[in-house]
């Protein structure tokens, strides 16, 4: 492995901080300055399977789409901790020093990149059961590290001091923070204050994020991921982004001021003057809807026919519509491979808010 290959790892205090959307617009203004941008993910949980039957990480499928990288999966994503992998770990069926190796090869196969962008996998801790957490990676790689954290002051830096503190303790030295998803009315307080705190360490705030929510509207696809229930109407639009989300059990009097485009609603399939009244509005206001009917009894077929004539993306799943509205109230929108619109806002926020001087800086 040559360790003067040049390259990123960017880290996360944790889970839905905000890493892959950071990662994208990174990996994209790096790709407008080297001919030769690599992308890897040396440890994956979420993995997908490629039309060519095989296993990667779902952020590596992501990036190898959209930016057509010519790489073998297999080495964007040596490494998988699928279902019932930390139990084989500790059986013995799998050797740490083995799965060393494959990061290392994998890393080392890609050298004729000019850079590489590796991503980590949620907090510096994840991977630890098998002593692989993103601080040792980043350590074994000889990479600078990103740290992306949730704006804010107090409680943010105490995060990105509890993955500092396991990043020491692998020989690791942060070179950068990216503040994500901070909120414009306090952006100028909160720059001015972390990079004091983060001046004892010497470390610069390389750029700040603001919170943008369409970032973290759900697509009809996604809901279908979530509720595993496939579309029984509107496939050709389960890629709609919905800004609302509507519980109803009863007919509003005020059914037309109720209805609103981008608006996702949750009733009963057995509750056919709703859907009815629903539908209609959706043709004559031409809202760009979406529907899940919930409970034990099917929606009729006669009713999904008007629902597929209406081209209103549909969901059915047998579940109780309180269950449904709990698991999407605390539901966190990922950015699927297919989701070329929510991508390109990801790019171009990142791009936009990142110092691309401070950046490059680190790659010497």
């Amino acid at each position: 492995m040559k360790k003067e290959q040049k390259g990123l790892f960017i880290a996360s205090t944790g889970q839905h901080v905000g890493k892959t959307t950071t990662a994208l617009g990174i990996f994209a203004l790096l790709k407008q300055i080297y001919p030769r941008i690599g992308f890897m993910k040396p440890v994956g949980q979420q993995h997908v399977l490629l039309e060519s039957a095989v296993r990667v990480d779902k952020d590596v499928a992501l990036f190898k789409d959209h930016f057509d990288i010519d790489v073998a999966p297999t080495l964007m994503s040596p490494v998988l901790f699928s279902k019932g992998f930390t139990r084989d770990y500790l059986d013995g069926k799998a050797l740490c020093c083995e799965l060393e190796k494959d990061i290392q090869n994998a890393f080392a196969k890609q050298s004729d990149n000019d850079v590489i962008l590796v991503e980590g996998t949620g907090h510096m801790g994840v991977g630890s059961i098998a002593h692989l957490n993103n601080a040792k990676v980043a350590s074994m790689l000889a990479l600078p590290v990103i740290i992306v954290v949730s704006g804010g002051l107090g409680s943010a830096f105490d995060s990105i001091a509890l993955n500092y503190a396991l990043c020491r303790e692998h020989g690791v030295r942060p070179k950068g923070v990216i503040l994500n998803r901070v909120l414009p009315e306090k952006r100028d307080m909160v720059l001015h204050y972390m990079q004091k705190a983060l001046d004892r360490w010497k470390i610069p705030i390389l750029g700040s994020i603001p919170y943008d929510p369409f970032l973290s509207y759900p697509t009809i696809l996604d809901l279908s991921h979530l509720l595993s229930s496939a579309l029984i109407a509107g496939e050709e639009h389960m890629l709609r982004h919905f800004h609302h989300t509507r519980l109803l059990a009863t007919l509003p009097t005020n059914a037309d001021r109720v209805f609103k485009t981008k608006q996702l609603v949750i009733t009963s399939a057995a509750n056919e003057e709703i859907i009815l009244q629903f539908l209609n509005n959706h043709l004559r206001e031409h809202l760009q809807s979406g529907l899940i009917l919930t409970g034990e009894t099917p929606p009729k077929p006669d009713l999904i026919q008007k629902l597929k004539q209406a081209h209103l993306p549909t969901l059915y799943t047998p579940s109780h519509s309180f269950k449904v509205m709990q698991k999407i109230s605390s539901y966190t929108a990922k950015i699927e491979k297919e989701d070329t619109e929510k991508i390109q806002e990801a790019i171009q926020l990142v791009k936009k808010h990142i110092s691309r001087e401070k950046l490059l800086s680190l790659l010497g």
